[in-house]
Formats: structure tokens, C-alpha cells, sequence
């Protein structure tokens, strides 16, 4: 079957980084924002800390891709009021997906963070609608093992780090101005800087992780319906191939954290070292977020 680029749109970029099915643990305080063209948009205030603080709402949002607001959705994001919008998507994810759309005066901030490959060998993998190069690819584990392995280099890449310490540089300096962040799902990258900036502010890591697994609560209807796309329309006979890059998963945040801690003896030395994050950022970072 030949894929047009609109297929493509709703398939192997959704495929790449969407989540599926799963449990989230326990309820988290981060408040949805739901919207028609984006389904895992959160509110990532309303947190409690260790020491008895709470991350204050209505200062940092994460999201999935922006690309599909609609007129309402763009009345919706006009009320959280943002000064600035990061956008964590490689080139070819927003060439082939589209730009932001945002609402007047916001122009996203591009600060790419690498997929590895992933989304340039879905594309090719799912436009085959060849079930035997499908499962070379995906089954066996190694889909998972993949994703380990993105995780992996959040901390390995030089890059990478760049931009996750620019990142969280921008909401220590942003004082009461709103930001959001966002990846194509929500899920990995966003997921990632959500877990360091909840943590480095003291929030319990329970918490924190609930936050990250959240994703699947979120995207879990979404990832459904496209998997049965995929199978109706003969593009995958198995597209439950696709659940492990579609999941958020405790390993693959423990592959990230693993890589913290062989590369840089723990948490506090890859926000320092590893993001070039000083003692005065830090500080700023909680008293930015903390009331």
C-alpha cells in the first residue's frame, strides 16, 4: 500500500513517541489541560515537596506536539498566558508534522533533543506494510531495548544536555512568565525534563514518577485508535509492535537514571556538570517553583 505524506502524519509519527494502555500509579496533582488537537498537555504545579512546599501552578506546562490546536484549542493556550514556548522535535519531526500552532505573538523556541533514528525507521518501517521487516525491526524486545537506549542518551549526548540545561535554565530566569515545553507525545523528552525539574525541586521521587508514567493515562485512547488504523488499513499486521515505543515505562526512565549515576555519580553532578546548572540556577529553580 503506498502512504501519502497525511498517512504518514498519523502513523509513524504518532507510532514514534505516542503512549498507550497502562496504569499511572497513583493520581498526580499536575492538571490535565485538555484540548481537541493535543491530549497530553499538564499543568506541572500542584506537586507537595519533601519539606512541606508545593510547585506553584500556571508557571511550566508540558505537552505533546502543537501542530493540530484547533480554534478552540488556541482560545484554551491563550489562557495560560505563555511568554514562551520550547520545542524539544528534530527537524524532520516538524517538517513532516508541521510547525506550532500557537496563538498570536508566541514563536517556539527550536531546541532539538535526538530520537535516536526512531522516527526517520518507523517512517520507513510502517510506509513498507511489510510485516517481516516490521518485526525485525520492533519485535523480540528490541523496541524496548531501543527506547532504553534513547533514554540513554538524554544523559550520553553532548547535545542533548545542551539543551535540557538551557531548558531548565530558561524557567529558573523566567520569574512569574509562563512556559511550555514539548516533544511529539509528550512522553519522553518532555517526560524527562519533567522528572529532573520536579525532582531538583524536592518532589518526592514517588510523585515524580507518577507524573512521568501519567503519559499513559493520557495518551491510552489515542494509541488505541491508531493501532487499529494501522491494522485496518494494512499497514501493520501486528501493529502491537508498536506498544513499547507507544509506553512509558519505569525501565526506561531507570536506563536514564542508570546512565546518571555511571556517568556522573548521581543526580546532583549531571545537573551540574552535566548540564552546567550552578549553585545560584538551582536555587533560583526552586524558589522560581516553590511556594
Amino acid at each position: 500500500m503506498t502512504l501519502t505524506r497525511r498517512t504518514l502524519l498519523t502513523t509513524a509519527t504518532a507510532a514514534a513517541f505516542v503512549a498507550t494502555t497502562g496504569t499511572a500509579g497513583a493520581s498526580t496533582a499536575g492538571r490535565h489541560i485538555p484540548l481537541q488537537g493535543a491530549v497530553n498537555v499538564r499543568d506541572l504545579g500542584g506537586h507537595r515537596t519533601y519539606d512541606g512546599g508545593t510547585v506553584r501552578s500556571g508557571l511550566v506546562h508540558r505537552a505533546d506536539a502543537l501542530h493540530r490546536l484547533t480554534d478552540a484549542d488556541l482560545v484554551t493556550v491563550s489562557g495560560l498566558r505563555l511568554a514562551k514556548v520550547i520545542d524539544f522535535r528534530i527537524p524532520l519531526e516538524v517538517r513532516y508534522d508541521g510547525a506550532d500552532r500557537l496563538p498570536g505573538g508566541l514563536t517556539p523556541v527550536s531546541r532539538p533533543v535526538t530520537d535516536n533514528g526512531l522516527y526517520a525507521q518507523l517512517r520507513t518501517a510502517i510506509g513498507s506494510a511489510d510485516p517481516v521487516r516490521q518485526e525485525e525491526m520492533l519485535g523480540g524486545g528490541r523496541a524496548a531495548a531501543f527506547m532504553r537506549e534513547v533514554y540513554r542518551t538524554f544523559v550520553t549526548g553532548s547535545a542533548n544536555r545542551a539543551a535540557f540545561g538551557a531548558t531548565l535554565r530558561d524557567v529558573a530566569s523566567a520569574g512569574r512568565a509562563p512556559l511550555l515545553y514539548h516533544c511529539t507525545a509528550g512522553k519522553d523528552r518532555t517526560g524527562w525534563t519533567s522528572w529532573l525539574l520536579l525532582t531538583a525541586v524536592g518532589v518526592p521521587e514517588s510523585a515524580a514518577l507518577a507524573d512521568y508514567l501519567a503519559s499513559n493515562t493520557y495518551r491510552a485512547a489515542y494509541d488505541a485508535q491508531l493501532r487499529a488504523y494501522l491494522r485496518q488499513a494494512g499497514l501493520m499486521r501486528n501493529p502491537d509492535l508498536l506498544i513499547p515505543l507507544q509506553e512509558v515505562r519505569q525501565e526506561y526512565l531507570d536506563a536514564a537514571r542508570a546512565a546518571v549515576s555511571e556517568s556522573y555519580g548521581g543526580l546532583y553532578r549531571y545537573l551540574t556538570a552535566g548540564l552546567g546548572l550552578d549553585h545560584r540556577t538551582l536555587a533560583a529553580l526552586r524558589a522560581q517553583l516553590v511556594g
